[in-house]
């Protein structure tokens, strides 16, 4: 049985139940579908923090899904996971990946910003400003991205802006 339909959650069975009534009446594939049961067990570990199953679920997601817009999210999520275990480079790669299939992700331009931030905050810990300010002019520029996507996200992030005089307003 996948683990989608092992939830204990209301919402994830609410959302499982709709998804397999969304395949079931529009025409997918038998790959569309089996991607899609992947993507879903794939969700449900990451959210319960079984990050090894979930990568794996979305390695066999990514190998079937053929659909652009539905696999940039794929990158995106494992890129989430090597976020939460400190890998920023492996994070990075798959933030990339995600937003060369869906360039209007802003979430992912928000993740990336936040990993340079961090980085800018690590170069000011080891006394080394020329750095930092380079870590935050990048993290800006992912920011502005994101912020012209989704204008009323990321408030923290637009603040940090104008705080530092990286504002694209006026």
């Amino acid at each position: 049985m996948p683990r989608s339909q092992k939830n204990d959650n209301f919402i994830d069975k609410t959302f499982t139940i709709l998804a397999d009534i969304l395949l079931k009446i529009l025409p997918t594939s038998k790959g569309e579908r089996e991607a899609s049961t992947y993507y879903r067990d794939g969700m449900s570990a990451q959210s319960e923090g079984e990050y090894a199953e979930a990568l794996q679920n979305y390695y066999k997601a990514m190998r079937l899904e053929t659909d652009p817009y539905d696999r940039s999210y794929i990158p995106y999520n494992i890129g989430l996971i090597h976020t939460s275990n400190g890998k920023h480079a492996k994070a990075l790669e798959y933030y990339f990946q995600a937003l060369e299939r869906n360039p209007f992700l802003p979430q992912a331009l928000n993740n990336m910003a936040v990993i340079r931030h961090y980085r800018g905050e690590q170069a000011i810990q080891q006394e080394d400003p020329g750095a930092s300010e380079a870590w935050f002019d990048r993290a800006a520029e992912y920011w502005k991205r994101a912020i012209a996507l989704s204008p009323n996200n990321y408030i923290e992030a637009q603040n940090w802006l104008k705080i530092t005089r990286r504002s694209f307003e006026g």
